[in-house]
């Protein structure tokens, strides 16, 4: 446990633990710096969104339980992902919906459940962001964090105090990616389509450097921008908002 505020527990998701660890260490290093004591639960898994959507619900069930009692004790929990975050809060609770035990606990996880920018400027008031990054930008909205989260002007309100930053919008900015999660397995040419088209929008944007609060969206965006020798390099907004830049950009 680190810091003397709001007791915080991270949920770090599958994606940032298997792919990409320097997300985890940017959000710390911004809910510290936003005054938080900071917490991470050494057995904290999935948060159950692959087998939910894929009809498994009794392994999500599972899951779904070992995530309550991981996150218990904490005051808020806090994911760098609109798509882990839109999923414990929205739909943990209705897995155990007939579980005495669980379920009370699943819906008060929930209601204290946030997506990392959206925690920082929603529930804290913070925006006291310590970065430069002298690039131009573009943001991608994922889906969940749009959708599911409510999160849009947040992540610009904080991405606007970072030096030298210059954001250049999207022109169809609330579109999907293609990745969601397994619709990019079983729907591969459709999926591979809407990345074409989300790629050739970030292109067009003039933009360097492409980022987003979802990692998902990061890892697909990224792979079809180097196959198509875009130039344009992506990373996670908690990198950049910590200043944590310093390592090569997503897919490099």
């Amino acid at each position: 446990m680190t810091g003397r505020g709001p007791r915080v527990g991270l949920f770090v998701t599958c994606l940032v633990d298997f792919h990409r660890p320097s997300v985890g260490f940017a959000a710390i290093k911004l809910l510290e710096m936003a005054g938080c004591t900071v917490g991470v639960p050494p057995l904290q898994t999935c948060c159950g969104q692959p087998a939910y959507n894929s009809g498994d619900r009794a392994g999500a069930t599972l899951i779904a339980r070992r995530l309550v009692r991981e996150f218990d004790g904490f005051e808020y929990v806090v994911a760098p992902s609109g798509s882990c975050a839109g999923m414990i809060r929205r739909h943990v609770a209705d897995l155990l919906a007939d579980d005495s035990e669980f379920g009370p606990r699943a819906r008060r996880l929930g209601a204290r459940t946030f997506e990392l920018t959206q925690f920082l400027v929603d529930v804290l008031g913070w925006d006291s962001v310590d970065a430069e990054c002298r690039a131009s930008v573009t943001y991608h909205d994922s889906c969940s964090s749009l959708r599911d989260m409510g999160v849009r002007d947040q992540p610009r309100r904080l991405l606007s105090k970072v030096a030298g930053l210059e954001l250049k919008e999207l022109r169809d900015g609330d579109s999907c990616c293609g990745f969601g999660g397994t619709f990019c397995v079983k729907y591969p040419d459709i999926s591979q389509r809407m990345a074409s088209e989300k790629t050739a929008d970030i292109a067009a944007s003039g933009a360097d450097l492409v980022l987003a609060g979802d990692l998902g969206c990061l890892l697909n965006i990224a792979g079809r921008l180097s196959r198509e020798g875009a130039g344009v390099k992506a990373r996670h907004i908690a990198e950049v908002l910590a200043g944590m830049t310093g390592q090569p950009a997503i897919g490099e």
